[in-house]
């Protein structure tokens, strides 16, 4: 680790050129959490991009306040859903957290963990034996203070599956192929949620689309990536690219069931825009890379086995709402499933999991984790529903309401089993279903407000 370190010219040119956008208007500051939780400007966009644009002009080591402000940032991007000077801002702090990963020296146990988590959550067969020691120490974790406690709170108390086999496998069709997907089983969702992956090859080759589904072998690099290890990023980037490029017959879509990992690889493009070898593939996979709810809303789903106008909360998790600007997809989707739909108060506002912002800074991550689960008891649902494993964890340790993954309801509704979260809560489905909205626009002016 250096004090000083030359940036290169690319990446320095284009943070000054993100900078000089931001005009100051100060939209952003009214839906950047931490500026509302905290009341500081430093804990604004705005206000962290005067200390970005200070740290490299420096092109030296930041001061401890400088990456206290920016390690508070929840990388959310409700600042560039809300900015009309069009701040890229996603961009600039995560070359912000690269810098400080390159030149400051943090103190050791805030090393220590940032090292373990970039070791082990990226790589299954490391979480599954962290989970299962972890589960010994869970029953003890009010003897523990600060990260440690917040680590084992948000321990899985029951499925801790054996990672997926090194090895690909193919899941066939029912009936006639109609396409041919990839599906990333996300390196954390494969050991923690591994009922979320099984939902969805169920759905999706229930519809006629034959799944591919790479081992565990492929993470995104997104976990990394957010806590500044560029390199340990861009090598998993090339990875996941290359596993996919070695499919022989041609795929149609690579689909992504977990939002933040599907933010980060539609971004490949920009993310190895550098590499001469790799920036052309990572450009068509970025391309490729869909959403499951946005593949599942361009398909004639099976009609609802039964009733199924239970009331469920659908959270958009930021790095859908503000990430991949997926909004309707999920929403249209789990209508015509049966579902009767209710949106949450403040739903633009990020719930706190962020990544593993919940385990480095769990005072925040807890404040805006009760708020969530506080807006969603206020919407009159049953249950709750999100396209990110990160967000049903969070929510689910501060929610009364059962936490259940897009897909596993709509496997539920045309023909799979019911989700395990449900299964020990009493549920009756509506009487009457809500009239029909329409579909292709915002569901509400909130909505139009923040696009």
């Amino acid at each position: 680790m250096n004090s000083t370190v030359t940036m290169p010219k690319g990446d320095l040119a284009e943070a000054n050129a993100i900078i000089k956008t931001c005009v100051h208007y100060g939209f952003c500051t009214n839906t950047c959490p931490t500026y509302v939780l905290l009341g500081d400007e430093n804990e604004s966009p705005r206000g962290r991009i005067d200390l970005i644009k200070d740290m490299l002009a420096s092109n030296a080591a930041p001061s401890k306040d400088t990456v206290k402000h920016l390690d508070n940032c929840l990388s959310c991007l409700s600042c560039m859903t809300t900015c009309a000077a069009k701040v890229d801002y996603g961009h600039l702090i995560d070359r912000a957290r690269i810098h400080i990963e390159q030149t400051y020296r943090r103190p050791l146990a805030d090393r220590l963990i940032r090292t373990a988590l970039a070791l082990i959550l990226p790589n299954p067969r490391a979480l599954h034996t962290a989970l299962r020691i972890g589960a010994l120490a869970r029953p003890f974790r009010q003897l523990f203070r600060g990260r440690l406690r917040a680590m084992l709170e948000l321990l899985p108390a029951g499925e801790r599956n054996p990672p997926a086999p090194r090895r690909r496998q193919v899941f066939a069709a029912d009936g006639e192929r109609k396409s041919r997907v990839v599906l990333h089983l996300g390196c954390v969702q494969q050991v923690a949620a591994q009922h979320i992956n099984e939902a969805a090859i169920r759905l999706l080759t229930r519809h006629g689309i034959e799944v591919v589904a790479l081992g565990n072998s492929s993470c995104c690099g997104a976990l990394t990536l957010h806590m500044g290890k560029e390199r340990q990023a861009k090598a998993a980037a090339i990875r996941f690219v290359q596993d996919v490029m070695a499919e022989k017959e041609a795929i149609d879509a690579v689909v992504i069931t977990a939002s933040g990992c599907g933010t980060t690889v539609k971004d490949y493009g920009h993310l190895l825009a550098a590499d001469a070898d790799m920036s052309a593939a990572a450009m068509a996979i970025a391309r490729k890379t869909r959403d499951v709810s946005e593949l599942l809303n361009d398909l004639q789903l099976h009609p609802p086995k039964e009733n199924m106008a239970y009331k469920v909360a659908y959270h958009d998790a930021c790095s859908m709402l503000h990430g991949q600007r997926v909004v309707v997809q999920p929403r249209a989707v789990l209508k015509r499933a049966g579902f009767s739909v209710h949106d949450i108060a403040e739903r633009h506002f990020c719930c706190g999991s962020a990544g593993v912002y919940n385990m480095l800074q769990p005072e925040i991550a807890t404040r805006l984790g009760q708020r969530k689960a506080a807006n969603i008891a206020g919407s009159g649902a049953d249950i709750l529903c999100a396209g990110n494993l990160g967000c049903l964890t969070q929510i689910g340790h501060y929610s009364d309401l059962p936490a259940v993954h897009t897909v596993e309801l709509l496997d539920w509704a045309t023909g799979g089993p019911m989700p395990p979260a449900l299964r020990a809560y009493p549920l009756a489905p509506e009487t009457k279903t809500e009239a029909p909205q329409n579909d292709t626009a915002p569901l509400s002016a909130a909505t139009q407000s923040f696009w």
